[in-house]
Formats: structure tokens, sequence, C-alpha cells
């Protein structure tokens, strides 16, 4: 994995990156960086796997909505000043591929918070944009669905996307972001390592 290029891709695009070779480091990182903030977190198993909610926690004021799974919880991580979440796929090229049910997750990375901070597993780094795409529907959605015991078609095997018209469907909208939003400061925090879905 050529992380130099990628970095470098990615910061062409107006975001900030950082890596590390473990999760542990990068928990580290953000119990540093973050305190005394108002932390939103998006629905993440990466994030979980990190146990970066319990990290912040003793020193921010975090929301995360996977807790306990309400509307009303959601609204509260998307009033925080700081957004933390994981991408289904990025691709090599600096693009960022995230699909959602509710939407909450990627509206606030597109708007909303005063920063933005992306984690992401070096199992979700795809070739291309078209990779990237295909990652995220085939195999991040199908997971998710299982996790989450949703009543469609890609939740039984958890094998790929079956474009289905379920009212559980989580595939709802697809955002691709081609660059960091204009006065959101948004960082990619790399984590050499398998993570999440």
């Amino acid at each position: 994995m050529d992380y130099a290029k990628i970095r470098s891709n990615f910061e062409k695009h107006g975001f900030t990156t950082q890596l590390f070779a473990a999760k542990e480091v990068a928990c580290d990182y953000f119990v540093g960086a973050l305190k005394r903030q108002t932390i939103g977190f998006g629905g993440s198993v990466t994030l979980k796997e990190m146990g970066l909610y319990e990290a912040l926690e003793p020193n921010n004021a975090v929301v995360w909505h996977n807790r306990v799974m309400a509307r009303d919880v959601r609204r509260l991580a998307n009033c925080a000043s700081i957004y933390i979440t994981s991408a289904n796929a990025v691709s090599q090229s600096g693009e960022i591929v995230n699909i959602d049910g509710t939407g909450n997750r990627v509206a606030m990375t597109a708007f909303g918070p005063e920063r933005c901070y992306y984690v992401v597993g070096k199992n979700k780094i795809a070739d291309t944009l078209e990779d990237a795409i295909y990652r995220s529907r085939n195999v991040a959605a199908p997971l998710n669905a299982k996790r989450l015991n949703l009543k469609t078609p890609c939740a039984v095997k958890a094998d790929k996307c079956y474009d289905c018209d379920s009212p559980d469907r989580c595939c709802r909208m697809t955002m691709i972001m081609d660059r960091a939003p204009i006065g959101l400061p948004s960082e990619i925090v790399f984590v050499d390592e398998a993570l999440g879905y």
C-alpha cells in the first residue's frame, strides 16, 4: 500500500491526513487532540473496534446513536462541533464513498460540524473510485444490513447488493466526496490494519 501517494491525493483534494500503524495509536491520537469538545459519532463498526467512544468520553461530551438507536439521539450527534465517522470505502485517487439509510452521516460529513474526522482501515482502500463504489455496495452495505438484522436480501448471506426495494433497505443514498467541503476542515486518519466493514 503506497500510503504516501494516497495521502498526497487526499491532501490535493483539501483533506488533511494522518497515518498510524495500529488502532491503539490512532485512538491515543484522538484522546490527545480532543478535549472538552462536543463529539458526534456516525454509525461505525470501525470506531467501536477502536474503543474510541469509551476513550473520548471521560474528557468530552460524546453522542453516539449506536448506543441508543433513536432519532433524537441522531439529532444530538448531528449538533456536535466535532464529528467522527468512517467510510464504506475510499479510493487511492482521493475520494470517499459512503452509503446511508437515514442520511445523518452523509449530512454531517458535508455540512454542520466545525471539524470532521474519518477513520479508515486499510481494508477500505480501493484502487479506483469505481472499486470504492463497488465495495460500498457489495461489501460494507450487506455486512451492515446483517449486523442490524434488517429484512433485506443482502442481509441473508451478506454477500452482495441485490438492489432491493425492501422497506428495511439501508442503501438509500450514496455520497461520493470528491473534495473536502468548503468551510469544513476534514481529516482522514488512516490505520494500517483492517477495521470495520
